[in-house]
């Protein structure tokens, strides 16, 4: 009788601990709500039982470093109370349940607009996912707008990828006449909606192609043949950044397709002025305002 109660006790701790090991594999999303005005959005529902959005915030950290110590993989993502909403309606779900505000998380989380917790303070947190989320919906939106436009009735040609090859060859371009340093650009066009803008970051070297983030250059590319595509106003701005030389700053408008380089007068308007009230702004120290260099792209002779 004692040998089979030892036996029993044996394999409960080898159960539990095969238990505690499968926990440690299960990654875990937390769905984190933003600001003040979509927590209030969320106090409507019962089960919903926080009261004040900085205390919430306190215990959110506070799961996050819970999760963290137990060394479980943790990826957070943007509860949106009014997307939340949406989706309850189309899956039939009761918004007011904790089981359709887990659903919800793991909706957000298959998206891909979620950071990867690391430690970091829940306020240092919130930027860096906000503006994930705007890239992403960002990207989403020019995507649609690229695919909405369909063939060419002259050539029969997709619009959307025509121009998105091009700007692809723009970038490449860009980026090889930049030259070593430092790469900072900026994409800005006007769609039908909404302004939409594009942030890249790349490292150029003498001798190699520049390094750059994927899903970065793909939003980046995505945005400037929205504007290409449309032939809508728009422009690039590139600041380089090397080891004992000024920045440089240059700048081009985005005119039938194209690129256009802005002289240095215009670059330095364009930096140099309150777009508000348009009054003059002092030069940033340190930075030379340059005229945007030619681009090459071999674009094929019938391209949009």
């Amino acid at each position: 009788m004692a040998n089979t109660k030892q036996s029993t006790r044996r394999r409960n701790k080898t159960t539990a601990s095969l238990r505690r090991t499968l926990r440690r594999e299960v990654p875990s999303t937390v769905g984190l709500i933003a600001d003040e005005y979509d927590f209030s959005a969320m106090r409507q529902y019962r089960t919903f039982t926080f009261d004040d959005h900085p205390t919430y915030l306190r215990q959110i950290e506070a799961l996050l470093k819970t999760l963290a110590s137990r060394q479980l993989h943790t990826t957070v993502g943007l509860f949106d109370p009014e997307d939340f909403a949406e989706y309850c309606t189309e899956a039939s779900l009761d918004p007011d349940a904790a089981f359709s505000r887990s659903r919800y998380t793991a909706a957000i989380a298959a998206r891909g607009a979620t950071l990867a917790y690391t430690g970091q303070p829940v306020t240092s947190l919130l930027p860096q996912l906000i503006n994930k989320a705007v890239r992403q919906a960002t990207w989403e939106y020019a995507t649609m707008l690229l695919a909405d436009l369909g063939n060419c009735a002259d050539c029969g040609q997709d619009i959307g990828r025509a121009a998105f090859d091009r700007a692809t060859r723009i970038l490449m371009s860009l980026l090889e006449a930049a030259g070593p340093g430092s790469h900072h650009m900026v994409c800005s066009i006007p769609a039908p909606d909404e302004q939409l803008v594009a942030v890249l970051h790349a490292e150029g070297a003498a001798d190699a192609q520049a390094q750059l983030d994927a899903s970065e250059g793909a939003e980046f590319v995505t945005v400037l043949a929205t504007g290409i595509a449309l032939e809508t106003p728009g422009g690039v701005v590139l600041r380089t950044s090397a080891d004992g030389t000024p920045d440089r700053l240059h700048g081009w408008r985005l005119h039938e397709g194209s690129l256009v380089p802005l002289t240095a007068g215009e670059v330095f308007s364009a930096y140099c002025t309150d777009t508000n009230t348009g009054e003059p702004l002092s030069p940033e120290p340190g930075v030379e305002y340059c005229a945007g260099f030619a681009i090459t792209t071999d674009d094929p002779d019938n391209h949009h």
